[in-house]
């Protein structure tokens, strides 16, 4: 019998969600905000920056900053789309 290990991917999203937890988490504490919402476009820049320059392609944690950085991209988008409506 060939080795399986059925529901594989619900064992892969828990992991990303806990690696997704712990960068957020970690952010919150360096810049001393309660959410990442709160995250300034130079922050964003900085903690994308670590993760292109500092942080190896490889490592673990790739996924939860660029999950980090996907949604803060997104909360930066819609903050500037009101500035400009005002």
């Amino acid at each position: 019998m060939a080795f399986e290990w059925d529901r594989i991917y619900k064992w892969e999203e828990n992991y990303e969600r806990e690696i997704s937890d712990d960068v957020d988490n970690y952010v919150c504490e360096h810049y001393g905000i309660e959410s990442t919402d709160e995250l300034t476009r130079e922050q964003l820049d900085e903690i994308d920056g670590f993760r292109s320059n500092d942080l190896s392609e490889y490592s673990c944690m790739q996924i939860g900053f660029s999950n980090l950085i996907m949604r803060q991209e997104d909360v930066l988008y819609e903050r500037e789309q009101e500035e400009l409506a005002e």
